[in-house]
């Protein structure tokens, strides 16, 4: 397919044309320089044309230092690896010398090129548009990301002969089989983790907390197994979280929890478990996904501050005791191996399915195992089970009395249950649901409670009917 890559300085709304072309949400949005920072990938469908979309963050070249020289790289790579450049500014600043700048930049590439003026609502007079003829490209088109406007005219520029004259419509997408998210605390090693399993500089990893800011995906294969792997923000304590970018930053890192298959949580060896990593726990736990725990920075740590690491994991980590541990490091690529073996097994047990005679054979062996307790003079009756879903798999229990079951004979029932089907990774979730008598007369033939008077006429009426019946029989 072919690469469209939308680049341009701060703020002159790449982020906006992107979600709007791709006709999603996937990129921030907001009124602030410098929100985007790494590459972000998306799809680009015009009639029978399919297309890759990259959204780079704000290009600034002239930057030498820090963050700003990082994404400025990020932005040159996804300029060389195009067939076509969108260059976005915006006529309500005005042409600005960063404008000038990119756009010698640009012009000494051979490929593709489109100049998109920007946030062009409302605006008639072809004099705030004049300036920007001076960079002497071919094509120009007047847009508004924002409002949708001249967006279908882009379309057809980008689907003309001209432009895309050596298209080739064969090209078929790779859809990865796992979808994997890695989240963590600030500054635990996330972007290096990716860049070390890609094999190249692919996000930006700098040794300051919240240098990623979106949840950004890239497609990877490991032997013959196929990933996208989505690197997300750093999630700090709620308390901490000030800034409006990084509310938006954690909303995206929890979408990303939500749409993947597998969850690697990244700890930082060094720094031991945290409250925050438990909270972060939480939000996988909650949402059902299958987890993969990832303690980074291995290689750091003395022989004594292992042991004391893997008594504290054993320690505080009892309730995901079905999360495989793997211990890593990113820098040094060590531990890889072991990582993707844990992640394609937690994907498989989240999706392995069972038969009703396997489910009805393992309860029959934990109820022979550990009965429930008996509540009030009555002991729980489990009848049959059968499988309720997948991603986690979901098991559904019924029988009588089962709402007076206690939470630790259900996690006994969730560990049996996992032990028999060797489920690693993944959770698994049992649902335990009474079954309604159909013969329970006094339910079927009960008075419905009205005013006082209706009251006792209709229990007058109820027990003459029924000892007219004890007569009869």
């Amino acid at each position: 397919m072919k690469n469209i890559v939308i680049v341009g300085r701060p703020n002159v709304g790449k982020s906006s044309l992107f979600n709007r072309l791709t006709k999603t949400r996937d990129a921030i949005v907001a009124d602030m320089p410098g929100l985007t920072r790494d590459r972000h990938y998306g799809k680009l469908s015009i009639l029978d044309n399919t297309f890759i979309l990259v959204d780079t963050g704000g290009f600034e070249p002239t930057k030498k230092t820090g963050i700003p020289k990082k994404m400025a790289t990020q932005t040159m790579l996804a300029i060389d690896e195009s067939d076509i450049i969108l260059f976005v500014v915006d006529v309500r600043t005005g042409l600005h010398p960063m404008d000038q700048y990119i756009a010698d930049i640009i012009r000494k590439n051979d490929k593709q090129k489109i100049l998109v003026v920007n946030k062009a609502e409302g605006i008639l007079e072809s004099k705030a548009f004049s300036e920007f003829y001076t960079f002497g490209f071919k094509d120009i088109i007047k847009v508004s990301s924002a409002h949708g406007e001249g967006i279908s005219l882009l379309k057809d520029l980008l689907i003309m002969d001209s432009v895309l004259s050596d298209s080739d419509d064969s090209a078929v997408e790779i859809n990865a089989d796992t979808r994997i998210a890695i989240v963590g605390r600030p500054n635990v090693g996330k972007s290096t983790l990716i860049n070390s399993l890609l094999g190249e500089d692919r996000f930006i990893a700098f040794d300051e907390p919240g240098t990623t800011r979106d949840a950004v995906s890239t497609e990877f294969s490991w032997g013959k197994d196929r990933f996208i792997i989505t690197d997300t923000a750093g999630v700090r304590k709620k308390g901490k979280v000030f800034e409006t970018v990084e509310k938006f930053s954690v909303i995206k890192t929890l979408n990303a929890i939500a749409k993947s298959n597998v969850v690697v949580l990244v700890v930082d060896a060094k720094d031991g478990i945290s409250a925050q990593d438990m909270h972060i726990l939480g939000f996988i736990i909650e949402a059902g996904r299958s987890l993969v725990i990832a303690l980074n920075k291995w290689d750091a740590l003395s022989p004594y501050s292992r042991d004391a690491l893997k008594q504290q994991i054993d320690k505080k980590l009892p309730f995901v005791n079905f999360a495989e541990k793997i211990f890593i490091s990113a820098l040094n690529q060590t531990g890889f191996p072991e990582l993707i073996k844990s992640i394609i097994k937690a994907r498989k047990s989240s999706e392995v399915k069972f038969t009703t005679s396997q489910l009805n054979l393992v309860l029959e062996n934990a109820l022979i195992s550990h009965l429930p307790k008996i509540i009030k003079g009555i002991r729980p009756k489990m009848k049959y089970a059968h499988q309720g879903g997948m991603n986690p798999p979901t098991i559904i229990i019924h029988g009588n009395h089962l709402s007076e079951v206690r939470k630790d004979y259900i996690r006994f029932l969730e560990s049996f249950f996992r032990k028999a089907f060797d489920l690693i990774g993944s959770p698994l979730r049992i649902q335990l649901q009474n079954s309604d008598n159909p013969f329970d007369r006094e339910k079927l033939s009960r008075p419905v409670k009205t005013g006082l008077v209706t009251r006792r006429r209709v229990e007058d009426a109820f027990r003459k009917k029924m000892k007219s019946k004890k007569l009869n029989t």
